[in-house]
């Protein structure tokens, strides 16, 4: 039986994970950056600005263009959609999950938030 540490590197090699700050320059252009961190790690971390908050959960509903509870802004399949989570483990297993509802131009970002905050980049208390 595959492990883990086998299942989340055949997701990455699906993706075409970006850094921090190319994340922070997709969003900035229009991609949806989605944070799956739980509320505690928000709440103990801090937010991104503009950042969407979606549970991890739920993920899949909220994301798919198709689904009756999706959010506003999945309007199709080729919506940018860029994951983050803590430490940018659970977000490659998200982000696969993504690719395989037909959202082509999903991916994480590599490092997670705490990527994201050693990088200097924009945080909210």
């Amino acid at each position: 039986m595959p492990g883990i540490d086998y299942v989340l590197a055949k997701a990455r090699r699906r993706l075409r994970r970006v850094t921090p700050q190319q994340a922070a320059e997709e969003q900035a252009q229009g991609a949806l950056l989605v944070d799956t961190r739980t509320y505690q790690q928000r709440a103990e971390g801090g937010v991104i600005p503009g950042a969407l908050v979606v549970d991890r959960t739920v993920l899949e509903w909220r994301l798919d263009p198709t689904s009756p509870v999706r959010i506003p802004e999945a309007t199709d399949h080729d919506v940018r959609v860029i994951l983050i989570c803590d430490e940018g483990f659970s977000s490659s297993l998200a982000a696969a999950s993504l690719l395989d509802l037909g959202l082509i131009n999903a991916t994480d970002v590599a490092g997670g938030f705490q990527a994201w905050k050693a990088a200097g980049l924009p945080v909210k208390a």
